[in-house]
């Protein structure tokens, strides 16, 4: 008996299902670069205030993520700059306080490569992006012992095309988005 339910848990494992994970702010960087009339490409990280990702290793279709990003946190490591890209002529953060991106399609792309496609709202305005991921690692974290994933994510859009087209052509439309996240199995309350 004790064998046939090791055959029947065995099996049930093999047919692995989508894992919901919650990703660490602490370990999570959304990085976008720009060019600054060709002299520089300075960068700000938008950190990271909510996300939650389904991963599915056998299946990507059944993969989905969901993030919010709140201008709040916004980081150029210039206090001025953070300032300024939260007026009206940019984010206009007090009437549009967060960044959000929601998948819609995740498709493998051949080894730990995936194209994750989705809704991304910026500004107030909507449009489909693709972000080209890499999984980096998954496996037990070895200091929080839980399942964990971790990934890279690069993208390339405009940012006239969701309404921050402040200083464009001498500050660039072309936008460069990096991000990299850790995201864990949550631990069930009161777990160590």
């Amino acid at each position: 008996m004790l064998f046939r339910s090791g055959l029947v848990s065995a099996a049930v494992s093999a047919q692995a299902a989508p894992v919901t994970y919650k990703m660490d702010p602490g370990h999570t960087m959304v990085l976008f670069s720009w060019n600054h009339f060709g002299f520089s490409n300075p960068t700000a990280n938008l950190g990271l205030g909510e996300g939650t990702l389904v991963f599915d290793d056998k299946d990507a279709s059944k993969s989905s993520v969901q993030v919010t990003l709140p201008l709040a946190d916004l980081d150029t490591h210039v206090s001025a700059l953070d300032e300024h890209l939260k007026k009206p002529d940019f984010f206009d953060a007090d009437k549009y306080p967060t960044v959000t991106f929601k998948s819609t399609k995740v498709q493998a792309a051949g080894g730990n490569k995936y194209k994750v496609t989705g809704d991304l709202t910026v500004h107030g305005v909507t449009k489909p992006v693709t972000l080209d991921a890499t999984l980096n690692k998954s496996g037990e974290h070895p200091m929080m012992k839980t399942q964990t994933v971790g990934f890279d994510a690069t993208a390339t859009l405009k940012r006239s095309d969701f309404g921050v087209g402040a200083y464009v052509p001498n500050v660039s439309d072309e936008i460069k988005v990096r991000i990299t996240t850790e995201a864990s199995v949550p631990k069930a309350d009161g777990a160590k």
